[in-house]
């Protein structure tokens, strides 16, 4: 028996049968990122279904030196849970892992399995008349752990901060197989690193999330949805400030579309209608919400708004959602930018921030440099203002073949903005983490001290590489690979 099959055999006699799956067709759905940039190839799909399987099964590829690829729901933009070609990694699908392990209601906390949909963690907080803080589009589909993994953010993050800010415990296995246990909440702790921290964010390169307990809120009672048309993203970001001083912890998002992606989707949706009459060159979506302290305030407060926002000649047009279904109609509009520039032809998507000041600036001087650099690309920004992050998006001119374009222009593209973001003090990853697709980037314009931290902790916590190998941590020389599983740094 080789090797291999030794080490097969034994991985099937701590998951079961049904816990590790080597057959091509079962392994296919999970091999590619659901962008479909990235394909690889995997020794075998292995599906633990506790905390306990998910220890045994990493000591055993330790002493096996067979390297370990984390996925949750497979959701993520850039490549972080896909294998490469080797086929000598597998593939650790927390899927299976999806149990409400605690729920504390009057304390406000909720712990749960890493294999969580965050769509049923909405449902099951909903139900106790509570609510998890962060949504995105993909929350039918990302996990827990995913989502703590890379840190995700969401239209949210203005109020309530990023996954970061929701996790108040953590429970991971480490590279030896030990179990890091800290799901307790504590609000203080000072017995030294706050290691869930160190965890959150690292997309399972330091340690593989298996549970954590999250911090809930009172539910939304309601909320007023606003649509304002504006001449430039300078009067949007003159709006925000109006906004966050007029309403306080009321505001709850803030969206910017220009022109260009409202009209692509208005073009995709015969449903669609848009919220003004008039064109405008930019859009601003503003949402403010109330609990049941403060929800008998929210009319008068949103009304109130609006009109201040005219008085001070901060909008063209503006108007406010008559009903929750006109409410959810407006944010279908932006909800649906990603697709309708999808279907305009191929582009290149970048998930970028700067200081949330410099926003409104670094757009109005680095969209005519894009598009002066390369003749016929339209560049378009959209997103979060109030957290300083847009979705900077180049679209490829009308007669280029998509997978040329964007293996040759595309690149070069990616590395024209990246290098703007970083001379505006930026990041080239805010909240889509950093995979295989930007490792590369991050090794070409990280700071060399913060890389090397990077590189240390990695070697402390991971010294044999087996932990997603290939994702995120630049190697010592400046390229983007990862150490060879089993090959211990010195």
């Amino acid at each position: 028996m080789s090797r291999t099959d030794e080490f097969l055999d034994a991985a099937t006699k701590v998951l079961g049968p049904r816990g590790l799956m080597t057959d091509a067709e079962t392994m296919s759905p999970w091999l590619t990122d659901w962008r479909g940039r990235f394909t690889g190839q995997a020794l075998a799909l292995a599906s633990p279904a506790s905390t306990a399987q998910v220890a045994a099964l990493v000591k055993l590829c330790r002493s096996h030196g067979i390297a370990i690829v984390p996925q949750g729901g497979n959701s993520g933009m850039s490549g972080g849970a896909t294998p490469d070609k080797s086929g000598t990694a597998i593939i650790l699908s927390l899927r299976q892992m999806n149990s409400i392990r605690r729920f504390d209601s009057d304390a406000g906390e909720i712990t749960c399995d890493a294999g969580v949909i965050l769509q049923t963690l909405h449902e099951t907080a909903e139900a106790q008349h509570l609510r998890f803080p962060l949504t995105l589009g993909g929350k039918g589909s990302a996990t827990i752990g995913g989502l703590i993994s890379t840190n995700a953010g969401g239209t949210q993050v203005l109020r309530h901060g990023s996954m970061r800010a929701q996790v108040m415990g953590l429970e991971a296995v480490m590279a030896d197989g030990s179990v890091f246990d800290a799901l307790i909440p504590l609000k203080k702790d000072n017995r030294g690193f706050d290691l869930k921290q160190l965890l959150i964010g690292s997309e399972g390169t330091l340690g593989i999330v298996t549970a954590a307990t999250l911090r809930l809120i009172p539910a939304l009672a309601d909320r007023a949805v606003l649509w304002a048309g504006l001449d430039s993203i300078r009067d949007a970001r003159k709006l925000l400030l109006h906004a966050q001083r007029f309403a306080g912890d009321a505001l709850e998002g803030f969206e910017v579309i220009p022109h260009d992606s409202l009209r692509a989707v208005l073009a995709q949706s015969a449903q669609a209608r848009p919220p003004l009459a008039a064109k405008h060159e930019w859009h601003a979506l503003i949402e403010l919400a109330a609990d049941a302290s403060s929800v008998d305030a929210l009319p008068a407060l949103s009304q109130s708004l609006l009109e201040s926002a005219f008085e001070a000649g901060l909008v063209e047009d503006a108007t406010l959602a008559a009903s929750d279904t006109q409410a959810e109609a407006f944010w279908t509009l932006r909800d649906e930018i990603g697709p309708a520039e999808r279907g305009l032809g191929p582009a290149v998507q970048h998930d970028i921030s700067v200081p949330v000041a410099d926003m409104a600036e670094f757009v109005t001087a680095t969209v005519p440099k894009v598009e002066a650099a390369f003749p016929g690309t339209r560049a378009i920004a959209f997103g979060h203002l109030g957290d300083g992050n847009v979705h900077f998006h180049v679209r490829a001119p009308s007669d280029e073949e998509p997978r040329n374009w964007e293996h040759g222009k595309g690149k070069a593209i990616s590395r024209f903005v990246h290098d703007e973001v970083t001379a505006w003090g930026g990041s080239i990853s805010a909240e889509h983490g950093i995979g295989q697709l930007k490792r590369d980037e991050l090794a070409r314009l990280g700071d060399p001290v913060h890389l090397q931290i990077l590189r240390q902790v990695k070697r402390a916590l991971d010294p044999d590489g087996l932990l997603n190998p290939g994702k995120l941590i630049p190697a010592d020389d400046g390229r983007a690979h990862a150490l060879a599983p089993g090959a211990r740094t010195q």
